[in-house]
């Protein structure tokens, strides 16, 4: 079993993680305005079993990897941030997927299948996500006990983190969705989406 201890500094860390802003709560926030948050569900479901891969492959020995040859992390860390701050122009500029639709008629109807892969995809290709995952989740693996029963117990604490966190998000979205009938209150919404996906891009070009 893990110690109180080690749980009691896990837990309000990942609940920050999960709650801070990035590609998986923006969608979900986006989806929660357009779609709203029953159908979400769909997206919310794929991007569940992808974080729970990604956190995983992370205690079972990616982080030694890349731990192994930092030249490799610094690599991915400034893909992952260009990727990021490229999403952000393009949410200023009400373009690209992540983006709410301006015009009333060009939000595309997605099946629950497209919905569930949308979030699969977002999950596993989430810079920040495997950023966070490599990084933080190491020091909390005690090698002298056995890892099944600590990876059980992580992944579990993240998943349901992500779950409330996407819940927030998505309900707030449905919330929102009558305040933003105008073109004007749209553009808002991208604008402050697209800075926080600035911000942290930035932040993983300067950590």
């Amino acid at each position: 079993m893990m110690s109180l201890a080690i749980l009691g500094v896990f837990i309000p860390t990942f609940f920050f993680v999960s709650i801070t802003p990035g590609m998986c709560m923006t969608l979900a926030l986006s989806l929660g305005m357009s779609i709203g948050y029953k159908r979400t569900l769909w997206m919310m479901l794929g991007e569940i079993i992808g974080i729970g891969l990604v956190s995983t492959a992370a205690i079972i020995g990616v982080a030694s990897i890349i731990n192994s040859y930092p030249w490799l992390f610094t690599i991915f860390k400034f893909i992952g941030a260009t990727y990021l701050l490229y999403l952000g122009v393009m949410m200023l500029q009400s373009k690209g997927k992540l983006a709410i639709g301006i015009e009333k008629n060009n939000a595309k109807t997605q099946d629950n299948k497209a919905l569930f892969i949308q979030g699969f995809i977002t999950a596993i290709a989430n810079p920040k996500g495997w950023a966070f995952m490599i990084s933080l989740l190491p020091p909390f693996i005690n090698n002298e006990q056995p890892l099944a029963q600590q990876m059980l117990i992580l992944v579990a604490i993240i998943l349901t983190f992500e779950f409330i966190c996407m819940s927030l998000y998505a309900a707030g979205g449905k919330g929102l969705k009558h305040l933003l009938a105008s073109t004007d209150n749209v553009r808002l919404i991208n604008r402050i989406s697209g800075s926080l996906m600035l911000g942290v891009g930035v932040w993983l070009i300067l950590s």
